[in-house]
């Protein structure tokens, strides 16, 4: 299958690592990657802050880089339910309403579409698992909380095939962490206090890494641990299921 990857601007940009891992594990199941070149951003922050209208540049551009692809898969919740919900190509809507329908989070991807059951991973750390809300609730990667429904988890569920891992999670194990796109903007006072109460949760874990589907909550988590001195480290999931140590 031909596979094409899509990563989002922010983690272009400062998490070039987690673009890397994602490639390298696609590759090592077997999957036909390529990477659009040309792409850039999803339009996301515009439509969080009301300029949807903005961002029809980005959905041409979304569209002409990825049409054609038999799956377009991406390490970032947000991002992916951003183009499922919102990618609109008034000159090419065939293609756009392809791309929404093939578009899939690496995690998501992996566990649903490639039924991977077994990984030549090693991560002999203990690890706090961040659920974040786009991924959980609009792209159902984990049950939520408030509902008598069966328990799951596909990111954990792949975080239980690494080798030498301890998986834990929060006790308020659905919460946001605060970030929220530009509601950490806008609210900084409350988005802070919001992710000083995921991370203390993390921390009474005694957890050495937080590990997530979104680098944006790890990167909003991982300024707080930095002001307070902690030795807790982020890493994104695609770096652990990549990982040979």
């Amino acid at each position: 299958m031909k596979i094409g990857l899509f990563i989002p601007c922010y983690i272009d940009q400062f998490y070039p690592a987690v673009g890397v891992a994602s490639l390298e594990l696609l590759e090592k199941l077997g999957c036909d990657v390529s990477f659009p070149l040309n792409q850039t951003c999803c339009g996301q922050p515009m439509a969080n802050s009301g300029f949807e209208a903005m961002s029809k540049g980005c959905d041409k551009n979304f569209v002409n880089n990825f049409k054609g692809f038999d799956y377009i898969v991406a390490p970032s919740g947000s991002c992916v339910l951003h183009i499922k919900e919102h990618l609109h190509d008034e000159d090419n809507p065939k293609a756009a309403d392809e791309i929404r329908s093939r578009v899939y989070e690496l995690t998501e991807f992996l566990v649903d579409i490639l039924k991977v059951t077994s990984l030549q991973a090693s991560f002999p750390f203990k690890v706090g698992l961040h659920t974040s809300c786009h991924g959980q609730r609009g792209l159902h990667l984990a049950s939520m909380s408030e509902l008598v429904a069966p328990a799951f988890s596909k990111p954990e569920t792949l975080l239980n095939m690494v080798k030498g891992i301890e998986v834990t999670r929060p006790k308020r194990v659905d919460e946001c962490c605060g970030f929220g796109g530009t509601f950490c903007v806008f609210e900084e006072a409350v988005s802070v206090k919001m992710g000083k109460d995921r991370i203390g949760e993390h921390q009474d874990n005694d957890v050495e890494y937080i590990t997530g589907v979104d680098t944006s909550c790890l990167m909003h988590l991982e300024g707080i641990l930095k002001r307070q001195g902690s030795k807790i480290k982020t890493i994104h999931i695609a770096e652990i299921l990549n990982s040979q140590l």
